[in-house]
């Protein structure tokens, strides 16, 4: 009734001289009674083992810590996935929680009450760095990863769509990888639907629709975004064998797709890339 669950913490006593607390219980170390419940079925043996164990799961009580921590975890995953799936454009299911999240408080934000101040995005650095709640447990992880959760965390996830799609670019561009900085990665035209062959020729897939990449490149130049750490000579190499333009000229630039025939042609709003 006070704190709207039964998670004890093994270390509370209850406090003397609180009025939320009858005054026969002062003092008990219910932490360590419910651990005792938990562990060696404490109170839970003789004629009225299955009626008090009964008693016990109709205010709520967790048997597996463990287990509903992770529950916890899975259900605050699924609830931002929903939240989030209508803001972004159409890509590869992932899951990418930004590491300083806390799940907001108040329902006009859209999340159920037991969630609220729940810190999700430590929650899944610690998954990642330290096996929080999936040590030794495949089926967790498993669980995790059917809905998109990813061990490799965000910035290595963020790198590996700017890669694929400068590599696309570049290799559209005749090994030149000199991208407008407002240049996103677009979907096929509506029309597209009705016309197989349009979508398969289509050169950018569909996880990347929407992508920043001329703003991701600008960010590298200028910033040295992805290239921190002990993966940055590699990913630097990545540019330069892509044709990457460290210092592009200023100035207005058309854009251009290089052809097997070596021809240039100017992207168009048409489904066929030459």
């Amino acid at each position: 009734n006070i704190y709207g669950n039964v998670m004890v913490p093994a270390s509370f006593v209850v406090p003397r001289h609180d009025e939320n607390w009858p005054q026969a219980t002062w003092d008990l170390p219910l932490g360590s009674i419910v651990q005792r419940l938990r562990m060696r079925n404490d109170f839970l043996t003789g004629d009225n083992a299955i009626q008090r164990k009964k008693q016990l799961d109709g205010i709520g009580m967790v048997w597996d810590v463990s287990e509903y921590n992770f529950n916890k975890l899975l259900r605050a995953l699924r609830h931002f996935d929903r939240l989030e799936s209508g803001k972004i454009s159409a890509r590869e299911h992932i899951i990418r929680v930004p590491s300083k999240f806390v799940v907001p408080s108040g329902r006009e934000n859209g999340w159920p009450p037991d969630l609220w101040q729940y810190p999700l995005g430590a929650k899944c650095m610690a998954v990642r760095q330290k096996q929080l709640y999936v040590k030794n447990n495949p089926h967790r992880k498993q669980a995790l990863e059917d809905i998109g959760f990813r061990w490799s965390g965000n910035s290595k996830l963020g790198w590996l769509d700017v890669v694929q799609a400068a590599a696309i670019y570049s290799q559209m561009h005749g090994r030149v990888l000199n991208v407008p900085f407002n240049f996103v990665i677009p979907a096929p035209p509506q029309d597209a639907e009705s016309n197989p062959q349009c979508a398969d020729s289509w050169p950018w897939p569909e996880r990347l629709w929407g992508l920043k990449l001329g703003q991701r490149l600008k960010d590298v130049r200028l910033k040295g975004a992805y290239l921190k750490g002990p993966d940055a000579h590699v990913r630097k190499a990545q540019l330069d064998n892509l044709g990457f333009v460290w210092h592009p000229k200023r100035g207005r630039r058309k854009r251009f797709i290089e052809d097997d025939d070596d021809s240039r042609e100017l992207v168009d709003d048409s489904c066929t890339v030459e």
